[in-house]
């Protein structure tokens, strides 16, 4: 998958055409790049050291190995071709500072772009864990990333805490839509962490479809978001928070019952004309929805009431107890966000980039190089007949990071290469 090809012949070939990230670029392979650069309008008129596919592939290798330098990353990528006989002493590893002008002639446009056309629902119908009946499980949530301490992120990101007691790092706010069995991102809004996660979702409404079951939780409920999501086509299953009373229209056999969302604005209205004692009150009406409650108990012996309101109205499409245990696969989407926070990017870490435009392009390879890994994950999974979430994440990050370091290649020539 991708990598070194032709090892004996390579005398005139461009680096451009020997670079690769082993098994990831079978998913970003290079005629994608060129074409998504040409879209960006970020191919280049004149030979460089670093021509935009190179960063391209360069910026996906930064997300992998996290911790590394810059420098230290492009000695990653071309390990091994010592000993192959393929790299050419002549080509002198880039400076931070070349890759750092490199990365700002790239821009964030070709890696958002990149994610968007790549990461697609990975999920077959025989893989395990990831549907309920026909309905695809997906969910959204979202997470905070620390950024580099620089004005120019603190301006245009923020961070929590106020005046008197702020965080020591700006943030940048991240709700992603995801499978749940699969743990694959693929669709995702950012913004400054004063950002509404309901606004962010607001947005992610255009990458519904039908044949989606999407879970949230209870902090994303707002009657708007709700109307919104439910006018796309996708089905829901969210948790409701503490306070809308569901009035019973019709109980089901399965022990859910039909039920209405009130537009708070008529809630409103009507609790105005009983206050003043009017003799005509206005008759109920809103959303229909199907409720399921039920309680889960903790460690502790404590119980908790689960309230979820769904747009799936016919038990025998989903009865009460799959829809509940559909909506506890939601956490296995929680927990491939947690596989970006803390597993690719390094417990407590902060992203690398020092401004705003390059802190988009890198959360967006960050999420590009983690669905390149799920996908990869999925289809080891399927070919083993095996639910994904029996695979480790963290072990197949490190089979990755070897296999590029053994496989991928520049071989550059230095004649035509040479900025």
């Amino acid at each position: 998958m991708g990598g070194i090809r032709d090892e004996g012949a390579i005398s005139g070939e461009r680096l451009t055409d020997r670079v690769g990230i082993g098994v990831l670029t079978r998913l970003v392979h290079r005629d994608l790049v060129d074409e998504v650069l040409a879209e960006t309008g970020r191919t280049e008129k004149r030979s460089r050291l670093l021509p935009a596919r190179v960063v391209v592939y360069y910026v996906m290798a930064m997300c992998l190995f996290f911790g590394e330098s810059y420098e230290e990353v492009t000695r990653l990528l071309v390990n091994g071709l010592r000993f192959l006989g393929t790299w050419r002493k002549e080509w002198t590893v880039p400076t931070s500072s070349a890759v750092s002008q490199a990365r700002r002639r790239l821009g964030p446009e070709p890696l958002k772009a990149l994610f968007e056309r790549v990461a697609l629902p990975c999920a077959q119908r025989g893989t395990q864990g990831a549907w309920l009946g026909n309905f695809r499980l997906m969910a959204i949530d979202g997470f905070v990333l620390d950024l580099p301490d620089t004005p120019a992120n603190d301006a245009e990101f923020g961070r929590s805490g106020g005046e008197k007691n702020p965080a020591p790092f700006p943030q940048v706010k991240i709700v992603g839509l995801g499978e749940c069995g699969t743990h694959a991102v693929v669709a995702a809004r950012l913004g400054p962490w004063r950002t509404d996660e309901g606004t962010l979702a607001r947005d992610l409404v255009a990458d519904f479809e039908p044949g989606m079951l999407i879970t949230a939780d209870r902090g994303f409920y707002a009657y708007r978001l709700w109307e919104a999501a439910a006018a796309a086509g996708a089905d829901l299953l969210w948790r409701m928070p503490d306070g809308p009373h569901l009035p019973v229209v019709r109980p089901l056999k399965d022990g859910s019952y039909e039920s209405f969302l009130l537009d708070p604005k008529v809630r409103r209205r009507r609790a105005v004309q009983r206050h003043r004692g009017a003799a005509h009150i206005e008759e109920p009406s809103g959303i229909p929805v199907r409720v399921v409650e039920y309680e889960v108990t903790n460690r502790e012996g404590k119980g908790e009431i689960f309230c979820l309101i769904t747009t799936i109205m016919d038990p025998d499409d989903a009865s009460a107890a799959e829809l509940a245990a559909a909506y506890a696969e939601r956490w296995e989407f929680e927990s491939g966000l947690d596989e970006i926070k803390t597993h690719q990017r390094g417990r407590g870490a902060v992203l690398r980039s020092k401004s705003p435009d390059m802190i988009e392009q890198e959360i967006w390879a960050l999420l590009l190089t983690h669905y390149a890994v799920r996908h990869l994950m999925c289809e080891a999974a399927d070919q083993a007949d095996i639910d994904p979430d029996r695979l480790s994440f963290i072990r197949s990050l490190r089979i990755i990071r070897r296999q590029i370091t053994d496989q991928a290649g520049f071989s550059p020539s230095p004649s035509r290469e040479s900025s």
